[in-house]
């Protein structure tokens, strides 16, 4: 493999502008890598070797004429949530199968308005549902990380298990994510990447296939934090056809990093500590406080009372968002129609049988239910109610804390069909994760150690709305105090 690929974004970026190498190179070196790798890993579900090769050569004269944007000739990889113009997009799912939108999301439009390279399109669970990338219509996604003590293949974790496989691989310099309850920042923490949700709202939905409207928000799978807060400059803006979108300016990122954690204040709260968490994961988050208190920061105690409650409301909300949301997947207006269908009904029925896998054919019941009648106010006005409660939480706290510091995830990267029998096991991943959702908040996660298998192992920073420049700052100081420089060996 080309040491090219082995580039951080910062690196690749700078690189180019200096003409070390071209856009041409580097995107040849990780064309060859996906050859080589995908095969095993299925990070990707499309590469488009023919488009990267002329959006780079197209970076090369500008980079050769001294103009170009941030990202000019960067490589990048889209997870396939994130409608491209020209190119199949189907958030993994049968149901999207042969869709080619006529159209360009606007966080890729952003992109390649700052001269990134598309390789291709990543894999995802259907639908962005799912913490281990099974649920693919693809197939699973395989973690390039591989356990000391075992030979079995590892999720990467989900719903961006195709983009931070691919990162972490080194098939691409940094991918676009999704994260409506920790789809970002979970496998971040099980591959040794940076992710970050920004603030809901920072980044536009437009032309990003809808699973939870009020919880789904647009963020990078990074190398390290510096290329995090680059690449979400870009990913970010105000989009007028997106009505949640913050008509805010969007901050230069990277020139917070320097400022140093010294003076912050950073809350640990107690009710992050929950039953069966392994050793490891507590050592992780004791040793995290230890740095964050070298580094000059003050560390606060602090209460979030309504977090028990999290999970339940947040698999309350967002079921009932996607089956409103998915509704419109029906074999008449949109989606996969069933051959043969001897009635209407039977064409419904039939279409979203074929169309939808059984984790969203689950959650899509589940939302109906609390939906419907004799069932909305007991259960979704209720999960409403609590939802505005675990975000009063974190308001109550932010008058004494800057961020707060909490594990990424329960565990390390586990074995690929694992969770499987047991929805429920598997919905408990996103137990350190949904708040910030819910409460519209942003949060990175960042590697920040191994376990005893040799795993990696993230820390989560969460910060008020709006103030991603703290939560970079303080996941830029953990970076430094863990020195984190796995990488997995190669097998594929």
């Amino acid at each position: 493999m080309s040491d090219l690929t082995k580039l951080t974004l910062t690196e690749a970026v700078d690189g180019l502008k200096t003409k070390a190498f071209s856009s041409e190179e580097i995107t040849r070196d990780f064309l060859g890598a996906i050859e080589t790798a995908n095969p095993t890993l299925n990070a990707y579900v499309e590469v488009t070797a023919d488009k990267a090769l002329e959006m780079a050569r197209a970076s090369d004269a500008k980079l050769a004429a001294g103009v170009g944007g941030a990202l000019e000739g960067a490589p990048l990889g889209i997870k396939d949530l994130f409608c491209t113009d020209g190119v199949q997009t189907t958030a993994g799912s049968n149901m999207l199968r042969g869709f080619v939108p006529p159209y360009e999301s606007t966080v890729t439009a952003n992109l390649w308005r700052d001269g990134a390279v598309m390789l291709g399109k990543l894999n995802m669970d259907e639908f962005a549902m799912g913490s281990s990338n099974e649920t693919s219509a693809f197939g699973p996604v395989k973690n390039p990380w591989k356990s000391k003590v075992s030979n079995a293949e590892l999720t990467p974790g989900g719903s961006s298990g195709g983009s931070a496989s691919a990162v972490a691989a080194d098939l691409c310099l940094a991918a676009t994510a999704s994260d409506t309850g920790g789809s970002i920042r979970q496998p971040a923490a099980f591959t040794g990447t940076v992710g970050i949700k920004p603030t809901y709202g920072r980044a536009s939905r437009y032309g990003m296939v809808a699973f939870a409207s009020s919880l789904d928000q647009a963020g990078p799978i990074t190398k390290n934090v510096a290329d995090a807060a680059l690449m979400l400059r870009s990913m970010c803006s105000f989009d007028p056809k997106d009505s949640t979108s913050l008509d805010i300016e969007t901050p230069d990122w990277t020139a917070s990093l320097a400022q140093g954690v010294k003076g912050l204040r950073i809350g640990v709260p107690r009710e992050y500590v929950v039953d069966g968490m392994p050793a490891e994961i507590q050592a992780l988050w004791d040793q995290g406080v230890e740095w964050l208190k070298a580094a000059g920061c003050e560390i606060v105690d602090i209460s979030l009372p309504h977090t028990k409650y999290a999970l339940p409301t947040y698999y309350i909300v967002a079921p009932a968002e996607a089956s409103s949301n998915l509704a419109r997947y029906d074999g008449m207006r949109f989606g996969h129609r069933a051959k043969d269908a001897k009635s209407l009904t039977d064409l419904y029925e039939e279409s979203r049988a074929q169309g939808f896998g059984k984790e969203v054919q689950r959650r899509l019941t589940i939302g109906a239910y609390v939906l419907s009648a004799g069932f909305y106010d007991a259960f979704y006005v209720k999960a409403l109610k609590v939802r505005r409660r675990i975000a009063e939480d974190f308001d109550n706290v932010w008058d004494r804390v800057d961020a707060i510091l909490t594990p990424s995830t329960p565990s390390a990267a586990f074995a690929l069909g694992d969770k499987q029998i047991d929805p429920v096991t598997m919905y408990l991943n996103d137990v350190f994760t949904v708040t910030a959702n819910l409460a519209g908040l942003p949060g990175v996660s960042v590697p920040a150690g191994l376990d005893s298998g040799g795993l990696p192992l993230g820390l989560q920073v969460i910060g008020k709305a709006l103030d991603e420049a703290t939560v970079f700052r303080v996941g830029k100081a953990l970076e430094d105090a863990a020195g984190f420089t796995g990488k997995a060996e190669q097998w594929w």
